[in-house]
């Protein structure tokens, strides 16, 4: 079976991959298929223990002369589904949709971020094109805590150029991205007899999104919603909190909250929630205008103490997110952001995962003394952990240059030299390769990490047209 769209040659090995599982941290089923997929091809490939992948395909007829090329991508996808949907991320194929020009999922991420990278490396190898030797280098665990790419070695590739597919905007192409770390927030939880009305709230709705992609959007987060909600309701009535959860990744700005709570006045509990949700209507309207908010009765025996309680509300209240500091070098460029990604309750404590990036490295340890401060000033705990670090933009690229002369000739426009507020596993391959030029561009992705993710097919092909005419360049 294929998707029948255009073209075929990478859209059928895209198809392919989504029938695989390959949620990061759970990509030995996705490795092995590319193993297998490159011996049946005769092509030397090798696979290591984090489970990264590189195939190696000889220069075609009069580019035997020409440096090897890299050509990188990542194999896993994040995994989000609807409230709804009973897909299973371990098992089950992701269920795509044409739907005209672009293509989707049902209820679930589509995985365009990355597999659409690894569709055109496999139709690379696949089919008979003009081309240097290739090394086509597909790494895990990407979208968590970029362990595959910082396992990567100086010997273990021979590329001086390395082509980074991992960008979602066609025409733009990035030279530097953001470093960051991961913020773990936690406050051991202390629990008591619960002692009045139970309610649970559930927050969804959201449009949520990329953590780097779409931070500037100013989009609602719903850990901090649901928690502006529960401040709210304690300057009416006593409350105490029973139990928080909310978002789904460190690196997706959470669109789903839930908590459940006690209240001594539950009339007063509702009307807060009702006029702080007509509020955040109004707020949210353009950025996220199908916020919705369920409020239940709800069977509660344990509840925090109500010291961990304030505790936690100071906390919430206190705590920046968001984009902190815009570049004034790149204009619209983010330099500083946080996204205050996940609320869970494990091994008797409640733990914030915070994401936080910023292409200044002395900005990010500005604002992680900050997360510590505040967490240890409000009786919790601090720990960091996944750092990865920024590629800097280099003044001299040979590969940069030969990258926009080409995409003019082939497209007729002038591309434009970017900068990203994201993760690149550039960052921990330029510290592999130190001595290797790099760049990054994709087709145009919209809404990653999240259940609105969709592709525009006519951009795939005319990356995939600009990518067959930049290898051909390269003799």
């Amino acid at each position: 079976m294929s998707l029948n769209i255009e073209p075929k040659a990478v859209f059928d090995w895209f198809y392919a991959l989504n029938q695989v599982p390959r949620e990061s941290g759970h990509e030995e089923g996705i490795s092995n298929f590319l193993v297998n997929f490159a011996k049946e091809r005769n092509l030397e490939v090798s696979q290591d223990e984090m489970w990264n992948i590189i195939i190696r395909k000889p220069a075609s007829a009069g580019y035997e002369n020409a440096e090897p090329v890299i050509i990188q991508g990542h194999m896993d996808m994040v995994c989000v589904k609807t409230a709804d949907s009973s897909h299973d991320f371990t098992k089950d194929p992701i269920e795509m949709v044409v739907d005209g020009t672009i293509l989707r999922a049902k209820d679930t991420t589509l995985g365009a971020d990355n597999g659409i990278a690894v569709a055109m490396q496999l139709a690379l190898l696949d089919g008979d094109y003009q081309h240097p030797a290739l090394e086509i280098l597909v790494t895990t665990n990407e979208e968590t805590t970029m362990e595959g790419a910082a396992a990567i070695q100086s010997d273990q590739l021979e590329g001086t150029r390395l082509i980074n597919i991992d960008s979602e905007e066609e025409g733009i192409f990035y030279t530097s991205c953001a470093g960051g770390a991961t913020i773990s927030s936690a406050f051991a939880l202390e629990k008591e007899e619960a002692k009045g009305a139970g309610l649970q709230i559930s927050l969804s709705g959201l449009k949520g999104g990329h953590s780097g992609m779409e931070i500037h959007q100013e989009r609602g987060n719903a850990n901090l919603l649901l928690m502006h909600l529960l401040s709210a309701v304690a300057k009416k009535t006593d409350m105490q909190i029973a139990s928080l959860s909310g978002g789904s990744r460190d690196n997706v700005i959470p669109s789903v909250a839930t908590a459940s709570f006690v209240v001594e006045d539950e009339v007063a509990a509702r009307a807060v929630v009702d006029a702080v949700v007509r509020d955040l209507k109004k707020e949210l309207f353009t950025a996220d205008p199908e916020l919705t908010l369920e409020v239940v009765p709800a069977d509660v025996a344990e509840v925090y103490s109500k010291d961990l309680t304030q505790r936690l509300l100071n906390f919430f209240t206190l705590l920046p997110n968001g984009v902190q500091v815009m570049s004034q070098d790149m204009e619209g460029l983010v330099q500083t952001s946080l996204n205050n990604a996940v609320m869970v309750e494990e091994e008797g404590k409640f733990i914030l995962h915070t994401s936080l990036r910023s292409s200044v490295a002395s900005q990010l340890e500005v604002m992680a003394d900050k997360l510590r401060l505040l967490v240890e000033l409000c009786g919790g705990s601090f720990s960091r952990n996944h750092d990865y670090p920024s590629w800097d933009y280099e003044p001299e690229s040979a590969l940069r240059e030969q990258c926009l002369a080409v995409y003019k000739e082939v497209s007729g426009q002038e591309a434009q030299v970017d900068a990203i507020h994201a993760g690149l596993e550039c960052g921990f391959l330029k510290h592999a390769l130190p001595d290797c030029d790099m760049i990054s561009y994709g087709p145009n992705i919209y809404d990653v990490h999240s259940t609105k993710e969709h592709l525009e097919i006519d951009s795939v092909a005319r990356v995939w047209d600009y990518t067959k005419a930049l290898l051909a360049s390269m003799r």
